[in-house]
């Protein structure tokens, strides 16, 4: 990748992200067959930034978020969060893991059935062994989230809670840890539409409360619209575009951005595409751009008429700079 392919320069870059592999099975090895779930990832996001991860199931963006707080170890490549590298060392990890909290897409299966919601804020705190009157950091951490009166819920089960109230359970957990950056996978996904858009709301406004920097998984990209400054679209293990949301939804420089982009209904003036075929068994990328097997413009023959079709499928794209802070890794 160019130099300036990363995007626009920042000045305090939280997350960083350095030629990143995970791999599974097949001793995990290069080369063995093994699943290569991320496939070479560089990323930064910067401090108080908010960045759209997004793909259909399967093209590795919760393995790299998973990655970024060592649930799941590199084959290769380097992850730093606020300065602290990702290892395997146990304490090295637990304060890795207080600056970077999870958020997960089932707040059901997430919260112990058995556990009071006092008792699911209260377990990050006493894991990480902070700091204060245990209450009033539990309290002060619901009521942050929206559920007031906090005392109302204190001796409540996750069962008595709605979606979207055990939903913003998770973030108050999270967020009693004063974190500096969340990393959530498909948090609205299993919530009602009309709870999305308030779960969201609350989650940016972390961002302008405490500065906290936000990467949200997600298979949908009209979430990007409301949420994220910055877009990643990855395919097959790799980023294959990103760039300011505005830019990329407005302007996809990527066949499979304009794709994922088409069947939005917010978007306008995108004639809708539908994939064809699977895609590739990430134990056994094609060759060339491993995109390429389900391209429209390799299938319509455009990229035979624009003499481009021999590089597609049998040249690796890598991230180029198409305008300011906007990349994307196509022969297009």
């Amino acid at each position: 990748m160019s130099p300036d392919a990363q995007g626009p320069p920042t000045t305090d870059t939280l997350v960083s992200v350095r030629g990143a592999h995970v791999r599974f099975g097949a001793g995990r090895g290069a080369g063995t067959g093994a699943v290569r779930a991320v496939d070479g990832v560089d990323l930064e996001v910067a401090r108080g930034e908010v960045l759209a991860l997004v793909g259909e199931s399967g093209c590795g963006k919760t393995t790299l978020i998973r990655s970024m707080i060592g649930l799941e170890p590199l084959a290769e490549g380097s992850i730093a969060v606020d300065g602290l590298e990702v290892t395997r060392n146990a304490r090295e990890l637990r304060a890795l893991r207080r600056r970077a909290q999870m958020i997960f897409q089932d707040p059901t299966g997430a919260l112990n059935p058995r556990h009071t919601i006092f008792e699911a804020v209260a377990e990050g705190l006493r894991i990480h062994r902070v700091d204060g009157d245990e209450t009033e950091l539990v309290t002060a951490a619901l009521a942050s989230a929206g559920l007031r009166p906090p005392e109302r819920y204190l001796r409540r089960f996750p069962h008595e809670l709605s979606g979207g109230q055990r939903q913003r359970v998770l973030i108050a957990a999270a967020m009693a840890l004063d974190p500096v950056v969340l990393l959530a996978d498909e948090p609205v996904a299993s919530l009602d539409a009309s709870i999305r858009g308030e779960i969201l709301a609350l989650m940016r406004s972390y961002v302008d409360t405490h500065g906290v920097s936000i990467i949200a998984v997600t298979h949908d990209l009209g979430l990007a619209w409301n949420i994220a400054d910055r877009v990643a679209v990855m395919y097959l293990g790799r980023i294959v575009e990103l760039g300011p949301t505005e830019e990329v939804l407005a302007d996809p420089q990527h066949p499979y951005t304009r794709a994922l982009l088409s069947v939005v209904p917010e978007t306008r003036g995108l004639e809708q595409q539908i994939l064809q075929g699977e895609t590739p068994d990430p134990s056994r990328m094609p060759a060339g751009c491993r995109f390429h097997p389900r391209c429209p413009v390799v299938a319509s023959g455009e990229a035979a008429r624009l003499g481009i079709e021999a590089r597609c499928r049998g040249e690796d794209p890598v991230l180029t700079q198409r305008s300011a802070g906007h990349t994307a890794a196509c022969h297009l």
